[in-house]
């Protein structure tokens, strides 16, 4: 099967799955949530495959659910709200319920949606830029896998998504329980590798019967019905229909967040004028798009010229 936003790379037992749009630096679309889904259907169906390792192409692992494509379908009110973000939430609770083991190989920023998928994996390896975060609340927006209290606990769950925090470093996230292990950027992908190759070769039957046993601890104690209790939550927070855009800084080191947010009637005036630009400005900057700054400078010259030309005149 031929996929638009994610590669599948077979290597023996092992399949390593990227998701793959970095020019969006591998936001989750509708399409590519559909395309993850189809994996999945092949990794469950392919007995010679044994193990999973999930990664992101480029600088990125996700940076969440993609919310531009999101609203391009404009969808209002519950029942509208209701099949886009049941298509989030399975998708990425997939990775948690696939019957073979799942490895994160984070390599960049991994947010908001991101973050779950990441958490959703059985084992999750970090690079030393890698950052985490659920930064939905500063949005106005609800988490809609809301795995975090059954990872790091609710006190730090709380924490976490009371804030907003998103610039959780690879260490932090570690030492909460989000990561198994920090490696540096470029023994990321190697060490998953290396892990899943290790897990390849135990009998799948009983790797796959250990996984349903820790998995069932978790089941018993009811979180599919508080995560499938917390998704209602999270479509009355979205029904209204607005949408948000987060553009973060290109070296991760500000903690700034530039935010454009809801529909056009949302902004204020002075918005126009300072978050718009900014946003604009910041997500050049990010994806080094360096040709749409030149082309704007070019601009701004030529009208300040033609301003200084016009004045010229008027005063001669």
């Amino acid at each position: 099967m031929k996929f638009d936003t994610i590669t599948i790379d077979r290597q023996d037992a092992i399949w390593l799955v990227t998701l793959n749009r970095p020019e969006r630096l591998n936001a989750m679309s509708q399409k590519m949530l559909l395309e993850m889904d189809s994996a999945c259907d092949m990794i469950e169906e392919d007995t010679s495959c044994r193990v999973v390792v999930l990664t992101g192409s480029g600088k990125a692992f996700t940076p969440g659910f993609d919310l531009q494509d999101q609203a391009a379908k404009t969808p209002q009110g519950i029942e509208a709200w209701r099949p886009l973000l049941k298509r989030n939430f399975d998708s990425v609770i997939r990775f948690w319920n696939l019957t073979k083991p799942t490895i994160a190989a984070v390599n960049g920023p991994a947010l908001a949606g991101g973050c779950e998928l990441a958490m959703a994996c059985d084992i999750t390896i970090a690079g030393n830029s890698a950052t985490f975060g659920e930064p939905e609340v500063k949005f106005g927006a609800g988490i809609v896998i809301m795995l975090l209290p059954w990872i790091v606990g609710p006190k730090k769950a709380k924490e976490i998504a009371f804030l907003g925090k998103d610039q959780l470093s690879a260490q932090e996230a570690c030492d909460l329980g989000m990561v198994n292990q920090v490696v540096s950027d470029d023994e990321v992908l190697p060490t998953a590798l290396g892990i899943a190759r290790a897990i390849a070769v135990v009998d799948p039957m009983v790797m796959r019967r250990t996984k349903q046993q820790i998995n069932n601890t978790m089941e018993i104690a009811g979180m599919t019905r508080a995560l499938e209790h917390s998704l209602e939550i999270d479509l009355e927070l979205e029904a209204p229909g607005k949408y948000y855009m987060a553009v973060f800084d290109k070296n991760r080191t500000s903690g700034k967040l530039a935010v454009a947010i809801g529909y056009v009637e949302d902004f204020s005036g002075n918005d126009f004028v300072t978050v718009l630009p900014n946003a604009w400005l910041e997500s050049r900057y990010f994806s080094e798009d360096y040709s749409q700054l030149f082309i704007l400078v070019g601009i701004l010259l030529g009208l300040f010229g033609l301003i200084g030309f016009g004045i010229y005149r008027k005063i001669r």
